[in-house]
């Protein structure tokens, strides 16, 4: 009678909360909720501007705290918004936030992820990654918090 193992997985576990980076944006070490119940992620900002319109395409420009700890260091990010999107968040509010696509690296994956941008500073994790982001490539562990390097 064979043996009872467990079940080989080519994913990376992460828990429930885990370190974020944009290596693009030179932003270390953001603290990131991992929801599997939410679908698309959302990162923190204080603001942004939109320039252009839909029809040719718009640019965000990002006011990013750097860290909440300082709240006077910002930085500014443009980044092309793919497009406006209505989202519902978990208090049932609707908001049409812009989608973007950034380079987020998460212990040693780095990968292109889509995420709207909103203002999340009553929140205690910056960001939320989402199902979409973690698809194919991450298993979540929910007992546990910080499993990958920084």
């Amino acid at each position: 009678m064979p043996t009872e193992s467990a079940w080989p997985s080519p994913l990376t576990v992460i828990g429930r909360r885990e370190y974020v980076s944009f290596p693009d944006w030179g932003l270390p070490r953001m603290r990131a909720k991992v929801d599997t119940g939410a679908y698309s992620s959302a990162l923190d900002v204080l603001g942004y501007d939109l320039e252009g319109d839909e029809q040719t395409g718009q640019t965000a420009h990002l006011r990013l705290m750097r860290n909440r700890r300082k709240p006077r260091r910002v930085s500014t990010v443009s980044v092309p918004v793919l497009r406006m999107v209505r989202v519902t968040s978990s208090s049932g509010t609707k908001e049409c936030r812009p989608l973007i696509e950034v380079r987020v690296r998460l212990g040693g994956v780095v990968r292109r992820i889509h995420l709207t941008v909103t203002n999340r500073t009553t929140m205690r994790c910056r960001m939320l990654l989402g199902r979409q982001a973690l698809a194919g490539v991450f298993l979540v562990d929910v007992s546990r918090k910080y499993v990958l390097p920084d």
